[in-house]
């Protein structure tokens, strides 16, 4: 049996370590997983009643339209139900834009480093991948526009970008969005839209009407804390997103998930009662990094890239052994670990265990 040629080389995605695995392997009792960027603060109530709703229902199929969500989501975004289509998160969508827009040879352009799903689906549809250098962590969007051929079909902003949690403006996004070619796709991932407190933070889909190339994604995993349940969305105008259609999976979402993003629609105070308390603790973990003398991006999400000065994959193997699991291994930032914000709690004994650790290897030497 010969897979195709061009996936032969490709990394199966690795998700942070599961907590179970982490205490099996190492025999501990207490483990912290900060490390895949997950809503500590878990879901909404109402999420919770209506999940335990389907689970009666669980020999019917569900709508393969998401009705009752698009309904209730196309309402509170101001858009048109033919104006989204939904995946099992936004990582699904991103795999049939790839699949809709992206043929051999074909370009996308993107950062060098950002979500690696963008990568890793044009690479399966054997697209001619650029990336262009962050600057100062963020995107360089006058380097990306360069880059842009008549050969290009979609360019990918992470915005937050993951990992470094830097934005670009909303006057960036609009100067950029403004000299890119009509035939080409943007697409605008705002997975932590509601983590992002700055005010020149753009609204992806405020841009929707004026930009008819533009797609924007977003997530229920992150601050709704709907992650187990796998469900996300994309709004674009109504034929970009019937070509995304036409590639979708049938029944791609479940009864489960469809009820759970719907109801928790229907309560923002929960979203903004973890985005305060995100921030609270983004406040906390910037004081601890500047006493320890670390290096970080100011981050508008939920996790904060930080500079530990060492190989990030020791720092990180030394923090699991302590019960703490981060993520490491970014390409351009070896000596970085990206470290989910977590309870107050969590935050604290992070900190601890990151500090013994330095110390610890700094002894060493």
């Amino acid at each position: 049996m010969q897979p195709k040629s061009n996936i032969v080389h490709l990394p199966v995605y690795q998700p942070g370590k599961p907590i179970e695995e982490v205490q099996k392997e190492l025999g501990l009792t207490e483990v912290i997983k900060l490390a895949s960027n997950e809503n500590p603060f878990g879901c909404s109530e109402r999420a919770k009643a209506a999940i335990m709703e389907q689970l009666g229902q669980s020999n019917i199929y569900p709508d393969g339209a998401s009705a009752e969500l698009a309904e209730e989501l196309a309402s509170r975004l101001g858009v048109q139900r033919n104006q989204l289509v939904f995946g099992t998160g936004s990582s699904d969508i991103i795999l049939m834009i790839c699949r809709a827009f992206l043929a051999a040879g074909d370009e996308t352009v993107m950062a060098d480093e950002t979500f690696s799903q963008y990568k890793h689906n044009a690479e399966i549809e054997n697209a001619r991948i650029i990336e262009v250098p962050l600057s100062d962590g963020k995107h360089d969007l006058d380097g990306m526009l360069a880059q842009i051929t008549d050969r290009t079909k979609i360019v990918w902003i992470c915005n937050p970008n993951n990992p470094t949690g830097t934005i670009v403006s909303r006057e960036e996004l609009a100067a950029f969005l403004d000299r890119v070619p009509a035939h080409v796709l943007v697409v605008l991932d705002e997975a932590y839209f509601e983590f992002a407190v700055d005010p020149d933070y753009p609204n992806g889909i405020e841009l929707l009407e004026q930009y008819g190339n533009l797609v924007v994604l977003r997530t229920f995993s992150k601050a709704y804390g709907l992650a187990a349940f796998r469900i996300g969305y994309g709004v674009g105008r109504p034929e970009v997103i019937r070509y995304i259609n036409q590639v979708r999976e049938p029944f791609n979402t479940s009864r489960a998930a469809q009820a759970a993003a719907k109801a928790a629609l229907q309560d923002p105070a929960f979203v903004d009662y973890c985005r305060s308390e995100n921030r609270k603790g983004v406040e906390y973990l910037y004081e601890q990094f500047e006493r320890l003398c670390l290096a970080y991006f100011p981050t508008q999400s939920n996790f904060v890239l930080v500079d530990a000065g060492l190989s990030s994959l020791s720092v990180f193997d030394a923090l699991l052994r302590k019960g703490v699991i981060v993520r490491a291994g970014w390409r351009h930032y070896p000596t970085y670990i990206r470290v989910s914000v977590g309870t107050d709690e969590q935050n604290r004994k992070f900190v601890a265990a990151l500090e013994d650790v330095l110390q610890d290897m700094a002894v060493r030497g």
